[in-house]
């Protein structure tokens, strides 16, 4: 019987390449118009004025680019997460530029992110990417534990997942250290919160 390490890695390898495969077989302008913006029951659950954490999408992952502009145009704080090395806790920082991403700097996983001396922020709420999610709302991270070490330092911080529906099973193996999720948005649904 394969471990839980096991069945996760099997699960990442057959969900992201159903995420890619999705991703790619839709228009951008499609992509861009599901999650332009949050949907009212998700933007009640985000406080006045409270700093958001957002992600720069991958190829193939629910895009966050407009929720970015969405929530900076509406005067919240929005913070990027920042990683150095793998073995070094995640951090986030302040992004001021959602449009032209001037205060962006190449990251060592490929992606850019906030150069080491913007301010570093704690989100209040934080919408994070998967590779996988049950209807319950257990989640399946990219695999480095990097959301899961972060959210565990901060207990306080209201997560909400961002998915394709393509990206739901039934179950997911779940250990201690996978932090639950408050909500999880889909392309045509809400999840939670839980």
């Amino acid at each position: 019987m394969a471990t839980i390490a096991e069945q996760k890695a099997a699960l990442r390898k057959e969900l992201r390449k159903a995420r890619r495969d999705h991703a790619a077989a839709l228009p951008r302008e499609v992509s861009a118009l599901v999650f332009a913006r949050p949907p009212a029951p998700v933007l009640d659950m985000v406080p006045e004025g409270a700093t958001i954490g957002l992600y720069r999408a991958d190829p193939g992952e629910a895009p966050a680019g407009g929720y970015i502009r969405f929530f900076h145009e509406r005067g919240h704080p929005i913070a990027l997460p920042r990683v150095t090395t793998l073995d070094q806790p995640m951090t986030f920082h302040l992004h001021t530029d959602p449009y032209e991403e001037s205060d962006l700097v190449a990251g060592p996983l490929g992606l850019r992110q906030p150069a080491e001396d913007a301010p570093v922020v704690v989100p209040e709420v934080l919408f994070m990417p998967l590779v996988g999610f049950t209807a319950d709302g257990d989640r399946l991270g990219q695999g480095g534990g990097f959301y899961d070490r972060w959210l565990a330092a901060h207990p306080d911080t209201m997560a909400i997942g961002m998915a394709w529906d393509i990206q739901r099973v039934d179950e997911l193996p779940v250990e201690d250290h996978d932090m639950p999720l408050k909500a999880i948005v889909t392309s045509t649904r809400i999840y939670g919160p839980f």
